[in-house]
């Protein structure tokens, strides 16, 4: 053989030296550890996935999971691999037994001589390697695969193919994986016989002649055909694709589509099946001449009528006449994407917008003004972390919450925050594994405050049974009560640590986990005795676990005993991420007590990017309170998505980490088919507990999305959307100062009670938004969506649209005119001559009154220019504004009354409701000397507190302002008659009725 490697051609080469046996071994070695590392990793994670799921009562959900994945993985793996392997076998069984003698051939034989021993391994590998990943994309496919074998009818037929849109949904993206996937099998099959052929002689490239051998070339024939009715079949189902495609006026189906694009796939389709059938018939024809004109004309016919005929129909038949031809496919765009986001429903009524009232119409007015909230639930953040966090490692999150509570017979908006753990604010010396994974576990309680309670006192009792809650401050008021009726301890939150070690301790030694007394007097310790958790007693579990975080402490301590679960993966929406990974889960959890626990309440989402002539969207950018700036950098978006529903509630209890699953759109078929992958792991709607029902709320994603979606779609006349002169924007948020280049921030939802309509007397809890005019400020719709679940006409979406001359003020004008009338500036000239107190504007809330719209806007006070923990806005006016009228008070109802031009005194008849309610009096307007001598004295008490505020002494100015709410509320007792006494006298008057009442938290001693 030595002269079939051209023998003398050159000098030899010599031998490279033979690696030392010690250095062999040093690499095995290191190989064989690498090796071990990687599979006890992979083992670790599995095995505590595993755990964790147990732990949580949702291991057939792990179980399921990783069956569908195997079993994909096996079978698109194997088939990948056996025919991978198949065509090898073939190709080599078919290579030419004699090989006419030339340089190309000479120089292939050393390549054929190495791998002629070893061709069974390399077989092996090669199959192995590409099965490997066929398995891996076949794996990562269990969506589709468990839609296509769960999927239910929608009902309802698109009307193009007249198929039902679960096909669209359900079956096409599994179609398109397996088409996709034959596709690929012959093309690596392909590449691999190409390499083999050419190895063994079938393929000579230098040859001037018989180029391929007779069973190369139909190998290769049968290989390429197969590819290419795989197109064919492509072809076929893009067609359907058109239904949800973007890129024309609207998403779906459009007049060119209908006309060029659906025509061509049909011809390309049939145009692959003939070149499908030439490559075929080449197994017996012999020749390259028909499969290669086919194939190239193949290619030619998708340029043509893929690109360039769509783009011909387009420039000079749909341009041209767009308004007369596209209308008909808007039509059904707008039907389509309206049902897809369930925005079909809303109540779009017309609105005046004008800013008159009878003097009736203006005293009812005034009556509603105790239900309306003040407290911002990001502002006051700060005031409820310095004044109710007991201890620097607890903490509340960075936006509170907002709910509603039965309190002495009355509804109440309520914000609500969740003291949690807060490990940096542990003292640096006390930062050690024993302190951070076994005695700093959990958050403690919940506080709260009335949303429209102008001094934001706190209250920590059982909110919704207990009516010592309701007490409104005055000076028997404890702003932070003992915690009754509930469990306190926050062991799963949003601001849990990675991972803590809990449980009782060991036979003689003490409990750890350090818990907080009611009034952070002192500290004590508590053993978490919940159902979540796994159990870390075994020295297995121990290994295992000190391997996931890396730190051998965890077997080692004697912290760790029988008794003991380790808490991981534990934030509410992680968790349920987890246990139902078929969700969208919303953005923002939020807390309720109820049946005297603590949970986490969340919205769980079905959502689709098939759903047929539906508009798509970006999940992200349409739940994102940010608009991009015009010069931002966009990538395409990875997250679209053209049809939502919230399918799912789901709760997470704060002490023992039980998660559960309730079905709440039970019509959706996509529910529907996860319900019967996973059959068990979501609880009938039915079952949904009353107490837990009161609290359950309209989501905020889903809130955002329909908001984007109107934008547009409000619009139901074809030829109106295609003219665009109606299109409404969410404006941006008047409080935020835009910045060049800075993306801009819209005005986010707020949640509130209103009243929704001029025939509805009673406030509804909703979440609200507005729009205006597309490039324009003034109001061009109000929007609220009813958000109490356990009410008849929850999730109702209403629209109050004003008239296109638009007479009522948008936020950013109506934010204007605060900034620059003259006597608003004048009350506030203290506050802008002082260099230590800087203003902070609160939410602008958007009210419907009478036929028209009030801004209601909190104006707070900071100390500038100062980090310290004390540090925090103070609430000190109400803004407001009714048409052309604009008011600034220290309470709401002073501020109303008189934009709404009525007697203040008229207006709150239940003033000592805890609203901020109108002026102390007897019932009857009479006041005695006894009431105005303390009311005089309480006077010259705020007079001292605003001094002190202006001079920036917030000590000197809470205990004036203490000493003020003292006097007014003993005059506020004097004041009152029998008559005018409430059912249930409170222990705690309110300091809500003060003329001038501290906007800052008490705490007492």
């Amino acid at each position: 053989m030595s002269s079939m490697f051209g023998e003398g051609a050159g000098p030899a080469v010599p031998e490279p030296a033979a690696r030392p046996g010690w250095a062999r071994g040093v690499l095995v070695t290191a190989v064989i550890l690498l090796v071990l590392f990687f599979a006890m990793s992979g083992f670790t994670s599995f095995w505590t996935e595993k755990l964790w799921f147990s732990s949580t009562g949702f291991s057939s959900v792990f179980d399921r999971l990783v069956l569908t994945k195997i079993g994909l993985f096996l079978a698109f793996g194997g088939i990948m691999a056996v025919a991978v392997a198949a065509n090898v076998v073939l190709a080599y069984r078919l290579r030419p037994m004699f090989r006419p003698a030339s340089p190309e051939q000479v120089g292939l034989d050393r390549y054929r001589q190495a791998v002629g021993p070893v061709r069974y391994w390399v077989l092996a590998g090669v199959a192995l390697v590409t099965g490997a990943f066929a398995g891996t994309a076949g794996a990562d496919s269990w969506r589709s695969y468990m839609l296509w074998r769960n999927g239910v009818p929608f009902g309802s037929k698109d009307p193009y193919f007249h198929r039902d849109k679960g096909f669209y949904v359900f079956d096409l993206p599994w179609l398109h994986h397996v088409v996709n996937f034959a596709m690929a099998v012959s093309v690596v099959s392909l590449l691999v016989v190409l390499v083999v052929h050419y190895l063994y002689g079938g393929i000579r490239l230098q040859a001037t002649r018989d180029r391929l051998s007779g069973p190369a070339a139909a190998q290769i024939s049968v290989l390429l055909g197969l590819f290419v009715l795989g197109k064919a079949a492509d072809y076929w189902l893009d067609r359907y694709d058109l239904l949800s495609a973007g890129g024309g006026i609207v998403d779906g189906i459009t007049y060119t589509d209908d006309h060029a694009v659906l025509p061509a796939k049909l011809i390309l389709m049939s145009i692959a099946i003939i070149c499908a059938v030439l490559f075929f018939a080449n197994v017996v024809q012999r020749t390259w001449l028909l499969p290669s004109v086919g194939l190239a004309l193949l290619v030619l016919s998708a340029i043509l009528l893929g690109m360039v005929w769509p783009g011909v129909v387009q420039q000079f038949q749909v341009n041209p006449s767009a308004s007369d031809k596209e209308p008909r496919y808007i039509a059904r765009n707008i039907a389509a994407t309206r049902d897809a986001y369930k925005i079909a429903g809303a109540k779009v009524t017309p609105y005046a917008g004008r800013s008159t009232l009878t003097p009736e119409d203006q005293r009812t007015e005034l009556a509603n003004v105790p239900g309306i909230r003040l407290v911002d639930p990001q502002l006051i953040q700060k005031a409820f972390e310095n004044q109710q966090q007991l201890r620097k490692y607890f903490s509340v999150a960075n936006v509170l919450d907002v709910d509603h509570y039965p309190v002495q017979g009355r509804d109440r908006d309520v914000v609500l925050g969740v003291r949690e753990i807060n490990q940096a604010g542990i003292p640096d010396d006390a930062k050690n594994w024993s302190n951070l994974h076994t005695v700093y576990t959990h958050g403690y309680g919940v506080i709260a405050a009335y949303g429209n309670q102008r001094d934001a006192e706190f209250h920590e009792q059982s909110l919704p049974d207990n009516p010592e809650w309701a007490g409104a401050g005055g000076s028997d008021s404890s702003s932070d009560l003992a915690p009754g009726g509930y469990r306190p301890q926050i062991y799963f939150g949003e601001k849990s640590p990675q991972y803590s070690i809990v449980g009782k301790a060991s036979k003689g030694a003490r409990d750890v986990e350090l818990d907080q007394s009611a009034k952070g007097e002192e500290d004590t310790t508590s053993t978490y005795d919940g159902k979540a958790g796994v159990p870390i007693g075994s020295l297995f579990h121990q290994v295992l676990y000190a391997w996931k975080y890396g730190n051998a402490t965890i077997a080692l301590s004697e912290r760790v005993n029988k008794n003991s679960k380790i808490l991981y993966d534990r934030k509410p929406r992680e968790m349920v991420e987890k246990v139902a990974p078929w969700l969208t889960v919303d953005s923002d959890p939020f807390p309720a007590i109820v049946d005297g626990k603590v949970v986490w309440m969340l919205d769980g989402y079905t959502t689709t990017d098939q759903y047929p002539l539906s508009e798509r969207g970006s999940y992200k950018e349409m739940t994102s309170d940010s608009q991009a700036s015009p010069t931002e950098f966009r990538t395409l978006p990875t997250d679209e998505i053209n049809y939502m529903r919230n399918a799912v509630k789901a709760t997470v209890d704060a002490y023992d980490g039980t998660v559960t699953l309730y079905a709440w759109d039970e019509s959706d078929p996509i529910l529907q088919a996860w319900r019967n992958a996973f059959p068990g792991t979501v609880k009938d709607k039915d079952q949904i507990p009353q107490d837990l029902l009161d609290h359950m709320r309209y989501p905020e994603d889903m809130f955002k999305v329909q908001r984007y979606q109107l934008q547009r779609y409000h619009v139901t006349d074809p030829d109106t959307f295609y003219e665009g002169k109606e299109q409404w924007e969410v404006p941006a948020d008047p409080t935020v100062p835009s910045s060049p280049g800075v993306a801009t921030k819209l005005q986010p939802p707020y949640r509130l009670s209103v009243r929704t309509g001029a025939d509805s007397t009673k406030p509804v809890f909703s979440l609200t938004t507005t729009f205006v005019p597309k490039g324009n400020a003034n109001l061009a719709a109000f929007m609220s969506v009813d958000g109490d679940a356990s009410q008849k006409g929850y999730g109702t979406l209403r629209i109050l649209e004003l008239p296109s001359t638009g007479p009522v003020k948008g936020p950013k004008q109506v934010a204007t005119d605060f900034a620059t009338d003259s006597r608003i500036q004048n009350e506030l000239t203290r506050f802008n001559a002082s260099t230590n107190i800087s203003k902070v504007y609160g939410n602008l809330l958007t009210l419907p009154v009478g036929d028209s719209l009030l801004y209601v806007q909190p104006l707070y006070t900071q100390k500038a220019g100062s980090d310290s923990s004390g540090n925090f806005p103070v609430l000190n006016y109400v803004l407001v504004s009714f048409g052309d009228r604009l008011a600034i008070a220290t309470t709401m109802s002073e501020a109303v009354a008189e934009v709404l031009q009525v007697d203040g005194n008229a207006g709150s008849a239940d003033g000592g409701d805890g609203g901020d309610g109108g002026k102390p009096g007897d019932g009857g307007g009479v006041l005695d000397d006894q009431v105005v001598t303390l009311l005089q004295q309480a006077d010259r008490e705020f007079g001292l507190a605003k001094d002190a505020l202006k001079a920036g002494d917030l000590a000197k100015y809470q205990e004036h302002t203490d000493a003020a709410q003292r006097l007014v509320a003993r005059a506020l007792q004097a004041s009152r008659t029998p008559a005018a006494a409430p059912a249930t006298p409170s222990k705690q008057p309110s300091a809500s009725s003060t003329p001038a009442p501290s906007a800052q938290p008490t705490k007492k001693g």
